[in-house]
């Protein structure tokens, strides 16, 4: 029992000790899945205490030859988090290509880091990537008071040119005219009536 025991307690401080120690080789970037065009900046690191070279290669996806492996750059030193090299695809053919990074280790020993299913797009034009624009509200204007809607309307009132009065017929005659005339008449029948009473009351007294 108890050495079942001891042998778990290494067991767990070893998968520990895996698991806080850098891995000696990494790709970063690009990553599975990514589509590739044009110069490809490659990203990751190679290190470790038994570092020796490094390799840094891609192939064709569909072959399966072991061997059929194209070296984009070699390392004599490492590197840590940073941009390992620059890939130019634009004279390979387009489909899915598989990098490898390679470090080989002074006892003899390599780790590889492995980075599949990368698309190489050259000949496919990059998607358009749509940017939603804002579409402008239409503006209402404020709402009407209802006061302003019960005020009456003015209405335009249409006036016509006044006729030109023909001028006075100097042989006609008015009605003030007339009865201007008739009130002289009247008082000088008057004055005289008055006149020829006195006149009359005089000679007999």
């Amino acid at each position: 029992m108890l050495d079942s025991t001891v042998a778990m307690l290494k067991l767990f401080f070893a998968f520990l000790l895996f698991l806080i120690q850098d891995p000696s080789a990494a790709i970063s970037s690009p990553q599975t899945g990514d589509e590739l065009r044009g110069q490809v900046q490659i990203a990751g690191n190679m290190t470790g205490p038994n570092f020796a070279s490094a390799e840094l290669a891609f192939k064709y996806a569909a072959s399966d030859s072991a061997d059929n492996w194209f070296t984009i750059q070699t390392f004599p030193q490492p590197a840590t988090d940073s941009t390992l090299a620059v890939w130019d695809t634009t004279s390979l053919t387009d489909g899915d290509y598989t990098l490898r990074l390679r470090v080989f280790l002074a006892d003899g020993t390599f780790q590889d880091a492995i980075v599949s299913d990368l698309k190489l797009r050259n000949d496919t034009p990059a998607p358009t990537q749509f940017v939603p624009t804002e579409t402008a509200l239409p503006q209402f204007s404020a709402a009407t008071p209802l006061s302003a809607l019960n005020q009456p309307t003015s209405t335009a009132i249409i006036t016509f040119p006044s006729s030109t009065p023909l001028p006075v017929n100097p042989a006609s005659v008015t009605t003030s005219s007339i009865y201007s005339t008739f009130g002289r008449g009247a008082l000088i029948v008057l004055v005289l009536f008055i006149f020829f009473s006195l006149i009359l009351r005089l000679r007999k007294n």
